[in-house]
């Protein structure tokens, strides 16, 4: 379900209710978490964090001219859901965060390949998310995406 939004404060306004809080607050303790250089954006239906085209002018490969995107918020018709791509990408990141899960919530972990999904509005790990948010640097996430995701296109070489 996508939310066509102008700006976060916009998003939010459209989403249930109910879920405002808690949204504005996991939305929050990603900001206050993340390392410098990401940017906020509304884009894919969704509020997120990107590598801005001024770092990193090559963009998204999937939108060419857009800039990177690294995480995501978005209200679902049944869940709030959390994108993290550094999940995605580093096998290392996805462990820990599957390890730390039940140290910090009393729910069954439900996630997707870079999806984290809560269901249940009353025990989102916080500081657990805030920890998340900390782990991967811009940097980080540049040279992870063009390692693993960025299809480079090489020479075709000519038939004699």
């Amino acid at each position: 379900m996508q939310i066509p939004a102008d700006s976060v404060a916009d998003y939010i306004s459209k989403i249930p209710e109910e879920r405002q809080e808690v949204f504005k607050k996991l939305f929050n303790t990603v900001s206050a978490n993340l390392p410098k250089g990401f940017q906020e954006a509304v884009s894919y239906g969704m509020v997120g964090w990107d590598v801005p085209l001024e770092t990193y002018p090559a963009g998204y490969h999937c939108t060419p001219g857009s800039p990177l995107p690294f995480m995501g918020l978005a209200s679902q018709k049944n869940f709030i859901a959390l994108y993290h791509m550094g999940i995605y990408a580093d096998p290392e990141l996805l462990d820990w965060f599957v390890s730390e899960y039940p140290k910090y919530s009393k729910r069954k972990l439900d996630m997707g390949k870079s999806c984290i999904r809560f269901k249940k509005t009353d025990d989102i790990p916080f500081e657990l998310i805030a920890e998340l948010s900390k782990k991967m640097a811009v940097k980080d996430w540049i040279d992870r995406y063009e390692t693993q995701f960025k299809k480079t296109k090489e020479p075709v070489p000519k038939k004699k």
